[in-house]
């Protein structure tokens, strides 16, 4: 799919963000950027060192939570694509990317790395569902 930079406020968008994908309503144009209000989310963000991915070791394992319902995010325009699929409830598109990556995780065997994804995650779930 091409980059959007012919995208109008009100138009519904797949925004690749940081390191998750989200549905989300254009609300303005910022030139080289889109501001949007999330709407749900495709694709939950990876946890731990984004630039030393795979390592436990000497590094800042961080937890990054999914933005929230509504959230607004600014997104470079060439990370903005048009969707046309409907529009997934929230709730249920958080359950489902967050199950998506513990299931990706699940399967990759058993390494230290593995298994403090899966304890983010976990708790991150905990968080959201209480």
């Amino acid at each position: 799919m091409s980059e959007m930079d012919n995208g109008k406020i009100g138009d519904i968008v797949k925004a690749h963000y940081k390191s998750g994908t989200y549905v989300g309503e254009i609300v303005e144009d910022r030139g080289e950027h889109y501001l949007i209000k999330v709407l749900a989310v495709l694709k939950h963000p990876l946890q731990g060192d984004i630039h030393n991915y795979g390592k436990t070791e000497d590094v800042f394992f961080h937890q990054r939570k999914a933005l929230s319902f509504q959230e607004k995010m600014n997104v470079s325009k060439s990370a903005t694509h048009p969707y046309i699929d409907e529009i997934p409830d929230y709730t249920e598109s958080l359950k489902a990317a967050l199950e998506t990556q513990k299931e990706k995780f699940k399967q990759q065997g058993s390494s230290e790395f593995q298994t403090k994804v899966l304890e983010q995650l976990e708790d991150l779930e905990k968080r959201y569902f209480r």
